[in-house]
C-alpha cells in the first residue's frame, strides 16, 4: 500500500465542512437516493451466496443472465487479496474457499502482481471452485517502470483464452492509485481504459480504475477519465486524513469522499475496494493526524462502522455501495489483515451482506 501517502493535503477539509455533510445523511445525499422498494430478493445468480456453480463451463450465451444485478452488490462483498507471493494453486483454493464459506464473501479484489506464467488461470480455477467473483487488476506498482504493459497484455490474453475467465471476472481494474502515484497522465490513463473496454467488449467485462478521491481531485477532477469508467472503485482510507482520530469518528471522512464521487460519478455503480483501517503503523503506514489511532480495536471498529451504516450505503445512487475489507491477512499487508501473520483471526468478523 505504501501508505505514508504524503497526505498533508489528502482529505484536508475543515471541521465546518464535515459537520455540514453530517446534517442529516438523507439530506446530504438527497440528490443521490434511489428507490429500493422494487429490488427483488436474492436470486440464483452469480456470485450470490445461494448460487451453485455448474460442473461444466456454460456457453457464452449464458452471460446475459449470469451476473447478479448491481443493486444487490452493496454491504460487505469480500476481501482484497494480495498476490505478490505468487500463491500456489492449492493455497489459492484453500484461501478462496475460506473467503467464500467462512466469511460469506461474493468477491475477491486482487492486489499486487504475480508474473508467474499462467497465474491468472490459477486465480480463475480457484474462483470457480469457490463460487467467487474476481475484481482483476493490472498492477502498476511503485517503481515507475513499464512492467504494467506486459501485465496488461498477459491478463487481457488470459481473459480471452480461458473459457471460464469471463464467468468469474466481474471487472478489470487499472491500479493501484495510478493518478495519485503519477503513473500516467489522466489523458493517457483514459485511453488505456477505453482500449481495454474495446478489447473486452466481446466478453462483457467492464473496466475501471482503482483510485483515491484525491487522485482525481489533484488533477482537476479528471472528469474525462471518470466518464470512461464502467464503475467507480474507490480507495477509502480515512486513517490518513488530517482530521483522523478513531475509527468510530471516521464516518464524516467517509462521507466527504463518497459525496465527491456522487457529485462527479454521474450515477455509476461504486465500490470501496481498498478500504480499511490499520491495526499498526510502520515506516510506510504513517498518519497525517496526531490524533489518529492505529490498533486492532480501531481496525475492528471501522468495519463495524460500515456495517452499522449498511442502509445508508445501500441507498446511494448507482445501486448502493459495496465494500471490500483490505486485506485478507497481515502476511499480505502488515496491520490491515483480518488474520494476523500467524493465521489467527484478529477479531470476530461477520459483516452483513444485505440489509
Amino acid at each position: 500500500m505504501r501508505r505514508f501517502h504524503a497526505l498533508s493535503v489528502l482529505l484536508c477539509f475543515t471541521k465546518d465542512f464535515i459537520t455540514a455533510n453530517l446534517i442529516p445523511f438523507n439530506q446530504a445525499f438527497s440528490i443521490a437516493m434511489r428507490d429500493t422498494n422494487e429490488i427483488p430478493p436474492w436470486k440464483s445468480c452469480f456470485p450470490a451466496l445461494d448460487f451453485k456453480m455448474p460442473r461444466d463451463t456454460p456457453p457464452s450465451s449464458h452471460l446475459e443472465n449470469w451476473w447478479c444485478d448491481p443493486d444487490t452488490e452493496y454491504a460487505f462483498l469480500g476481501f482484497s487479496y494480495e498476490v505478490t507471493a505468487c500463491q500456489t494453486p492449492e493455497q489459492l483454493i484453500r484461501e478462496f474457499q475460506d473467503i467464500r464459506y467462512h466469511f460469506k464473501s461474493r468477491y475477491v479484489r486482487l492486489y499486487g502482481a504475480c508474473d508467474r506464467e499462467g497465474f491468472y488461470d490459477d486465480i480463475v480455477d480457484a474462483a470457480w471452485r469457490s463460487s467467487l467473483g474476481v475484481h482483476a487488476l493490472i498492477w502498476f506498482g511503485f517503481n515507475g517502470d513499464d512492467l504494467w504493459i506486459g501485465r496488461r497484455d498477459t491478463l487481457l490474453a488470459a481473459l480471452h483464452r480461458n473459457p471460464r475467465a469471463k464467468f468469474v471476472t466481474r471487472v478489470l481494474q487499472f491500479g493501484s492509485e495510478p493518478l495519485f502515484d503519477n503513473v500516467l497522465p489522466p489523458e493517457e490513463l483514459t485511453e488505456q481504459v477505453k482500449a481495454a473496454k474495446a478489447n473486452l467488449s466481446s466478453l462483457n467485462i467492464p473496466v475501471t480504475v482503482s483510485e483515491l478521491a484525491y487522485g482525481y481531485q489533484e488533477r482537476g477532477g479528471a472528469q474525462e477519465l471518470l466518464d470512461a469508467l464502467d464503475s467507480i472503485n474507490i480507495h477509502m482510507l480515512p486513517f490518513f486524513s488530517q482530521e483522523a482520530s478513531t475509527a468510530n469518528n471516521s464516518w464524516p471522512l467517509v462521507l466527504n469522499d463518497l459525496q465527491w464521487f456522487i457529485d462527479h460519478g454521474k450515477g455509476k455503480k461504486m465500490y470501496f475496494d481498498e478500504n480499511g483501517w490499520p491495526s499498526v503503523t510502520s515506516p510506510s503506514v504513517q498518519p497525517n493526524s496526531p490524533d489518529a489511532v492505529a490498533d486492532v480495536q480501531n481496525e475492528h471498529d471501522y468495519y463495524v462502522l460500515l456495517d452499522n451504516h449498511c442502509n445508508d450505503l445501500k441507498h446511494v445512487v448507482g445501486g448502493g455501495v459495496g465494500w471490500f475489507a483490505h486485506i485478507y491477512s497481515d502476511n499480505q499487508e502488515p496491520g490491515y489483515g483480518i488474520y494476523d501473520a500467524a493465521g489467527n483471526l484478529k477479531f470476530s468478523f461477520h459483516p452483513r451482506t444485505r440489509c
